[in-house]
């Protein structure tokens, strides 16, 4: 030791070097008190290493790091809509609208298995590790899915694009959490999400047109070169220190705790995403799958709480109201934003608009989607608080847009739906900045890039079974509404599902060769708009649940300095 050390220690201070984590050292206290607003205190366990560095970054340095995460984002903001776009014409050449829903849900899945490993093991291997890792997932993904041949390695493609999809996400949060102060995060979080907003309303023009122009496959294909130089930046650039312990790294990793959560996660988005779109509800699969994802969830459950010295996701920490709440509200928030996202352009493609038409429909939805994050992040910053902001946005914006968003009809002039959306879209871009600076501000600084893998976690999962339960009513009522008007036609099953299979067959009903009559078109016409509407209501319902979810949290101080001072 030298004497320059030894003088630090006996000083209990300690300098950060390369190699000193991110988070300070504290170990005179083994509790924290956290006054709320409305002056509740809440006891919270205090870490070691839970004091973060003092010094904040540079700004131009700052630019540089974020610059580099956000352009990860905006590729990934551009290939969920690009995806959205495409689904339907996807689904039309493999003959196969099961598919549909399953574009989505293979994406999702696979999110929400990597999303909740995605802060302890970037805590450990670092977040430039990480941030690499995704960028190189996501261009084998894209690549596999402009090759694939079959619905199945088609699927395979979109898994593999969400484990990508996933570590970018919260990657690219876990950076700025921890380089700038709490009380001016919702404003750079804003600034995120405007680049992801931007990535969003792009990707269903740039589908539609990929598609009209060349094919679908192209969609996928021209990403990959993008994500494959992202990923040679990352590695060059983003270099934030880890923690530094005794133990090696593999060694600190919780592999039973993360195997039983991803497990847990998997068996239950599969069964919801399988029952009533290829096996019924009552097959064996859906009832196996869905009861042992809970049996698996107590079982991990418990095996955090015998008390593993680094847990993926701390049990005790989502017991704690902001942070429950929070995540159920956007959990829900998801829900109802993903299904818009995935109905809008197949509900503009059975009017008859091509692909890239319909995808401009996503551009309103993600401008205010990034119009809505930048301001609350901007009212944040001035006034330090969130909770009436919270419950503001989800209960009147969001809700008064969603309602006013189930009125759409094949009537509804386009200026009036363009209107519905980004209303929509602002209300839904201001809650996802409010709720993850509030669980942010309801735990110590150790945990903040756990507990916000906890809330992608939440919102992957809520978008994939938003999906689900958004195709499965779709379906049963489209079938059911063809089968009421039709079912006394000669080979009515087979015309049925051919229907119901190939999307674009709404817009070849008289052609010579589709096999559907001429007469057939206002009954199919109607059947559609009969079953949009059933996907409306639902739409409704889940945000109904994500008002009322944010109106349970609390309020937090959000302190002004990285030091939380």
């Amino acid at each position: 030791m030298t004497s320059a050390e030894g003088q630090r220690q006996a000083n209990g201070t300690h300098q950060p070097t390369e190699r000193s984590p991110l988070l300070a050292s504290n170990h005179g206290s083994d509790t924290q008190i956290i006054e709320t607003r409305n002056g509740e205190q809440e006891t919270q366990p205090q870490d070691d290493n839970d004091t973060p560095l003092a010094k904040e970054p540079s700004f131009k340095y700052l630019l540089v790091i974020v610059a580099t995460v956000w352009t990860g984002s905006f590729f990934a903001a551009l290939d969920t809509t690009i995806v959205a776009t495409l689904a339907g014409p996807i689904s039309s050449s493999f003959d196969s609208f099961t598919l549909y829903s399953w574009l989505a849900s293979a994406y999702l899945i696979a999110n929400a298995a990597f999303q909740p490993l995605s802060g302890k093991l970037t805590d450990i291997f670092s977040r430039r590790s990480g941030l690499v890792f995704a960028n190189l997932s996501f261009a084998i993904g894209n690549l596999i899915c402009g090759l694939a041949k079959s619905p199945s390695v088609m699927i395979l493609g979109r898994v593999v694009s969400g484990f990508g999809g996933g570590g970018l996400q919260t990657v690219s949060v876990f950076v700025v959490t921890d380089l700038i102060p709490l009380r001016r995060r919702g404003l750079w979080q804003g600034f995120g999400n405007i680049v992801f907003g931007l990535g969003m309303g792009l990707g269903g023009t740039f589908g539609g047109l990929m598609n009209d122009r060349l094919n679908w496959r192209w969609g996928f294909l021209i990403q990959v070169p993008f994500f494959a130089i992202n990923a040679l930046i990352c590695y060059f650039v983003i270099n934030i220190p880890v923690k530094s312990t005794d133990k090696a790294r593999w060694k600190r990793v919780d592999f039973l705790g993360s195997f039983l959560l991803v497990t847990s996660l998997v068996l239950l988005l599969i069964g919801l995403n399988t029952g009533g779109n290829q096996v019924p509800w009552t097959h064996p699969l859906i009832l196996t799958t869905i009861p042992l994802s809970f049996v698996v969830l107590a079982a991990y459950i418990y095996v955090e709480a015998c008390g593993v010295p680094e847990p993926i996701i701390p049990v005790r920490l989502l017991t704690r109201r902001t942070v429950f709440w929070a995540c159920f509200t956007n959990w829900f928030g998801a829900m109802s934003a993903f299904t818009a996202l995935y109905y809008l352009p197949l509900f503009a493609q059975a009017k008859g608009e091509s692909s890239a038409r319909s995808g401009l429909r996503q551009i309103p939805f993600a401008a205010g989607t990034s119009l809505g994050s930048l301001s609350a992040g901007y009212i944040m910053r001035l006034t330090g608080r969130y909770r009436y902001l919270t419950i503001f946005i989800s209960s009147i914006l969001l809700l008064s847009g969603i309602l006013i968003f189930t009125t759409l009809n094949f009537t509804t002039p386009d200026w009036k739906a363009y209107l519905y959306l980004s209303f929509s879209g602002f209300g839904y871009g201001g809650l996802l900045t409010v709720t993850i600076v509030a669980m942010i501000a309801a735990v110590d600084h150790i945990h903040q890039a756990t507990i916000t893998a906890a809330s992608y976690a939440f919102r992957s999962t809520g978008s994939s079974i938003g999906i689900t339960i958004s195709s499965a009513v779709f379906q049963n009522l489209l079938t059911k509404s063809l089968c009421s008007r039709f079912a006394s036609h000669p080979h009515a099953d087979q015309i049925i599902r051919r229907i119901r299979e190939d999307f674009g067959s709404i817009n070849r009903i008289g052609v010579p060769g589709s096999g559907i009559p001429e007469e057939w078109r206002q009954g199919v016409v109607k059947s559609y708009m009969d079953a949009f509407k059933g996907v409306w209501a639902t739409l409704l319902g889940m945000v109904v649940l994500c008002a009322l979810s944010s109106l349970l949290m609390r309020e937090h101080k959000l302190f002004a300095t990285l030091e939380r001072k």
